[in-house]
């Protein structure tokens, strides 16, 4: 994976092919943690850490700019770090500059050399009160967290911890804070009963729109409790009841009398739901409980 010893390193900034090998090699090699932040996003890189357009894109498709940058758009790219995993995963990180949009952007490629996916982990804002720090930490957890300053003082945080999935070959999305994360904001109905099942957690994407999972009266059946704002709260829900496991990671909301059938799919990570049967009488018409929701880490509470 790497170049032999003693091999003169390949510019990457001219426009005739070169090996993939090579391309790979020329990122320096580093351990984790590994991070980035926005003070390091408004540096001027060297010129020899450019790759041309035309060499990124002979590994890389050049739809990773299409929807952070724009199409047809050929923006300045600088190889950063190299990271590998176990001699499974190789992870590059380039920072990409058009005008005055910065970022990092993350690229995956698998053992074999072939490139797997992307992820945009640090994006430039004009948010002067806010700070960005986003990496790898040494489980290959990737981490992009923000923190809300004034004054020199941090009043909060938002974290999202993503993953590369081989299965799925992209990065998942394992566990989000967000920096305005207030759903205790909204009333819980079931937040008090116990959460000793292997499900029992809250999901969300914002403070908005969670899933609420706590125990059930018998070991196949769970409590839940649903709220969604969507659309700029043109459709909201609210849901409650009890669900039945029909295997070991599904369960599926159905009430005598009620038209609504929810399925809940559950993973390590996050919740998905599905309307089997319209839910309609529990939300607007506009919109549906469907979606995944990331399982948020537990809160520890002081006595």
């Amino acid at each position: 994976m790497t170049a032999c010893k003693g091999k003169e390193k390949i510019s990457l900034s001219g426009e005739e092919p070169i090996e993939l090998e090579d391309f790979i090699a020329s990122f320096e090699l580093v351990k984790p943690t590994i991070e980035f932040n926005d003070a390091f996003l408004q540096q001027t890189e060297s010129d020899s850490l450019r790759i041309s357009y035309t060499i990124f894109t002979q590994f890389v498709p050049d739809s990773v700019f299409s929807k952070i940058i724009g199409k047809k758009i050929k923006p300045k790219i600088y190889a950063l770090k190299r990271v590998e995993f176990e001699k499974q995963e190789i992870y590059l990180f380039v920072k990409v500059v058009h005008g005055e949009k910065k970022l990092i952007l993350l690229l995956c490629f698998d053992s074999e050399n072939n490139y797997l996916a992307s992820l945009p982990i640090l994006i430039l804002d004009d948010n002067p009160n806010t700070k960005q720090v986003s990496g790898i930490d040494r489980r290959f957890s990737i981490f992009k967290t923000t923190f809300l300053t004034k004054s020199g003082e941090t009043f909060g945080e938002g974290r999202e911890v993503f993953v590369f999935s081989a299965d799925a070959k992209q990065f998942i999305l394992i566990m989000t804070d967000a920096l305005d994360d207030k759903i205790k904001d909204i009333i819980n109905p079931i937040d008090t009963l116990k959460r000793k099942h292997k499900f029992s957690a809250d999901y969300s994407n914002d403070k908005m729109n969670f899933v609420s999972i706590r125990d059930g009266t018998k070991p196949n059946t769970i409590n839940i409790f649903i709220h969604i704002e969507k659309n700029g709260k043109e459709c909201t829900g609210e849901l409650k009841g009890v669900a039945n496991f029909t295997n070991s990671r599904t369960a599926v909301f159905r009430q005598s009398g009620n038209p609504c059938v929810l399925q809940l799919k559950f993973s390590s990570y996050a919740v998905s739901l599905k309307e089997l049967e319209a839910c309609g009488s529990q939300r607007g018409v506009k919109c549906s409980f469907d979606g995944y929701f990331p399982r948020k880490k537990e809160t520890k509470k002081n006595n």
